[in-house]
């Protein structure tokens, strides 16, 4: 087998190669051309959590699971919040193909899925983009954005204003991009055409009363039932699609919540990205429409992820080939 370490991956895996297999791996699994199974969780101390999360893709014949630690009490300890591996199986031989870093592969694959979504529902002339969150996630949701919108005004809210700062050194200097530091969240996102939101926050840091007409969100921060980082009016402003219902009615609670609360009902999900990217269910209909991805992470988009790689990995000669 190949073991394939977190600097590998991010030179395996471009960004624009990412964006192409996620729209078709989420095409797949709407299809049911790929299978996965509910992440299944390990509560620990502190809010702190072990998740696995298993999946098949039929068409590519590997199988695995992404094992990962989610941390929130590493914020600000210098640590990463997500650490973790995928493994990558043969799945006609059952033979291990792969083991590989799963740090990068979250953050690059996340974004990309994100830039599936902007892509098919965020308007044409979409310019201004807002980002809420500093950190890995927010990176890539950057470079993401980039390649698929012609943005020329970036917006980033922190709780911690040090780090907003920090991160619009990096990257106007990386971007050449005007990057607007904000100081409050209604600041960064009421002249937004795009939102991002990825921080760790459990409760909601995007209110429905900011949000102007034409606004597409990314949501990809909040991944338990008890956590979100919209608040009901602003699902309930929006036409929801999902990257997998499954997860959602089990897992999301951007949607839970509102749903439970009685603010939204459970046919305000329009559906899922795969069945939008093959054209069976409606995108944006006009300019004016809020639109709004809830993205949880699914183990199909790591699996992609990480066989795009390791295909990389045998073309380019890269990894440490271990046998055991």
């Amino acid at each position: 087998m190949l073991v394939i370490n977190q600097n590998e991956v991010t030179e395996l895996l471009a960004m624009e190669s990412c964006i192409t297999v996620m729209e078709s791996v989420l095409k797949d699994l709407s299809a049911g051309q790929a299978v996965q199974s509910l992440r299944q969780v390990l509560p620990l101390h502190q809010g702190n959590l072990i998740g696995l999360m298993p999946g098949y893709l039929q068409g590519e014949e590997v199988a695995g699971a992404k094992i990962i630690s989610v941390f929130p009490s590493n914020h600000g300890s210098g640590l990463p919040s997500h650490q973790g591996l995928v493994t990558l199986f043969d799945s006609s031989t059952g033979v291990l193909k792969a083991v590989v870093d799963g740090l990068k592969i979250t953050a690059i694959r996340t974004a990309a899925v994100s830039a599936v979504a902007t892509r098919y529902l965020a308007r044409e002339d979409a310019e201004v983009l807002a980002i809420l969150g500093t950190g890995e996630q927010a990176k890539s949701h950057l470079e993401a954005m980039l390649l698929v919108r012609s943005i020329r005004e970036v917006r980033v809210w922190s709780r911690t204003l040090a780090k907003a700062r920090d991160f619009q050194a990096e990257m106007s200097r990386k971007y050449g991009i005007e990057i607007v530091v904000a100081e409050s969240l209604q600041e960064a996102v009421s002249p937004a055409d795009i939102i991002c939101t990825v921080t760790a926050s459990t409760e909601p840091v995007l209110k429905g009363e900011w949000l102007k007409s034409g606004v597409h969100i990314n949501a990809v921060g909040a991944c338990r039932p008890a956590d979100r980082e919209l608040d009901s009016e602003a699902v309930r402003l929006a036409k929801l699609y999902v990257d997998r219902l499954e997860s959602t009615h089990n897992e999301s609670g951007d949607y839970l919540i509102p749903l439970n609360e009685g603010v939204i009902t459970s046919g305000h999900i329009i559906g899922e990205m795969g069945e939008l990217i093959s054209g069976s269910i409606e995108g944006r209909a006009t300019a004016d429409e809020i639109t709004l991805f809830k993205g949880l992470g699914l183990a199909i988009e790591d699996l992609a992820a990480a066989n795009l790689i390791y295909n990389e990995a045998i073309r380019l000669q890269k990894g440490i080939e271990i046998a055991f």
